[in-house]
């Protein structure tokens, strides 16, 4: 009998004593491929992280530059953090949401508050387990608000999820490809990607332009978006991410929400804030969407609220979007929404953030580290673009032209740093990278939030590495 019919007859197995090759086996066999672990033939098993670090079964040192898809912004096993879980595990860490806890009406509170400071409009906060469910939340809201409207505007290149209605406002249609339709896709709209865009044009001119393309849907009834006599728009809102994730980390020019949110005003189309990957500090700012001068209606919010921990998601909308008036008890659950483990940690997590001044240490950092990847676009032809805001950065892997994507070389460059066999001193180590963008050929890094300055170094040096060892392949 050879070993996976062994595996298949045999007794239940003790999982603690299978190899690593033994795990591969039962992994082929039980496990769905369908939650994007197989993106390389043999996905890495790591067994411990610390910090900036994953480390795997021989204790080889991975330097991670992903982090978990920026839901790990304050490093691995952040001990603060870590101590809040335990502590909220020995107290209460399940209740059901019928019921209050003191965590989740704090945390509420802090980031209704906040919100009310920067934006200047009072808001309610609702929680939920996962960003897709957030952004679910946010559609229910949104119709409900709108007297039922179920269409939305998005951009190209944007990312809100893969449930059924986050999957109808991502641009991807890959993501809904096996499944049809089943809520109206959303309408599409150019995103100022400017390394991209029309040549001889300064980023600014091309967000002003694209503003003005979609500004051109509303000039008569005939553009097929605008009732003028009734003064309304069939589209509900415009779902956006201040800067594009899963879409290569492309930062629009400062000029483009303040102009895109003044065509929206005017035509009561409600702005809606994903915040889910570029929250949290990640490009310095609490929210991403302060650096560009416009106030949301909706914020959408998850990820590293936690640093990883548990899911929890969330968004704040304006008081006469949430309020139990129209919007009461029951419009919208989950069983773990609000649970007691994740908001005692998301609590913590905004405490930390209000000691210390954050923001500056991340433009700081982020501006050195974008300043060494534009030494290393400098050494490598391959380099296409390099860009960022605050620990948000994105280096765009081209073939010998500068221009033209090579989503190949990322590919191989990607396995080739899963190796572990990359030498910075008289250590070897791994490069942990994430692929994005419209050809999949731009690593988006989102490196731990305290990272240091030696660890900026030792990325660099790496980086260097995999771009001279992809040259001579």
């Amino acid at each position: 009998m050879n070993k996976t019919i062994n595996l298949l007859v045999a007794e239940p197995i003790s999982l603690s004593s299978q190899s690593e090759s033994d795990l591969r086996v039962l992994e082929e066999l039980y496990c769905s491929h369908g939650d994007t672990v197989h993106y390389s033939a043999k996905p890495a098993f790591f067994e411990t992280c610390e910090g900036s670090f994953l480390y795997n079964t021989q204790g080889t040192a991975f330097l991670d530059l992903q982090m978990w898809y920026s839901a790990v912004n304050f490093g691995y096993r952040n001990p603060r953090l870590n101590a809040v879980a335990h502590r909220q595990l020995d107290t209460l860490p399940q209740v059901a949401s019928q019921y209050l806890h003191r965590e989740k009406v704090e945390l509420a509170a802090r980031i209704a508050q906040d919100a009310e400071r920067k934006f200047g409009m009072k808001g309610r906060v609702h929680f939920n387990v996962g960003g897709s469910q957030a952004v679910e939340d946010s559609l229910k809201l949104v119709r409900n608000y709108s007297g039922g409207k179920s269409l939305m505007f998005a951009f190209e290149g944007g990312y809100h999820g893969r449930t059924l209605g986050a999957s109808a406002i991502t641009s991807s249609y890959r993501y809904r490809r096996r499944y049809g339709h089943f809520s109206d896709r959303a309408q599409f709209i150019e995103f100022p990607y400017h390394f991209r865009g029309p040549k001889g044009m300064s980023k600014e001119e091309y967000g002003h332009q694209c503003v003005q393309k979609f500004a051109r849907l509303f000039e008569s009834e005939y553009n097929g978006a605008w009732d003028p006599k009734a003064g309304s728009s069939e589209f509900a809102a415009f779902y956006v991410e201040p800067i594009q994730g899963t879409g290569g980390y492309v930062i629009p020019p400062m000029n483009f929400f303040i102009e895109l949110k003044k065509v929206l005003d005017e035509h009561g189309i409600l702005l809606v804030v994903d915040e889910i990957q570029m929250g949290v500090y990640r490009t310095g700012k609490m929210w991403a969407i302060e650096h560009f001068g416009v106030n949301p209606d909706v914020l959408v919010f998850g990820k590293a609220i936690t640093n990883g921990l548990n899911p929890l998601s969330g968004i704040w909308a304006r008081e006469e979007m949430i309020h139990p008036g129209i919007f009461p008890p029951g419009s919208t659950h989950s069983t773990f929404a609000s649970n007691p483990m994740g908001t005692a940690i998301a609590l913590e997590t905004v405490k930390m953030l209000e000691e210390n001044d954050f923001g500056a240490t991340i433009m700081e950092k982020g501006a050195y580290f974008l300043d060494g990847l534009k030494q290393l676009q400098a050494r490598h032809r391959t380099i296409g673009e390099v860009d960022g805001l605050g620990l948000a950065l994105r280096l765009e892997v081209c073939q010998e032209d500068g221009y033209t994507p090579d989503k190949p070389t990322l590919d191989w460059m990607c396995d080739e740093g899963m190796k572990g066999d990359l030498q910075a001193g008289d250590k070897m180590y791994g490069l942990v990278l994430d692929v994005g963008g419209y050809h999949k050929n731009v690593i988006t890094l989102a490196p731990n939030l305290l990272i240091t300055r030696e660890e900026i170094d030792l990325a660099l040096t790496l980086l260097d590495q995999l771009f001279l060892r992809a040259a001579k392949r």
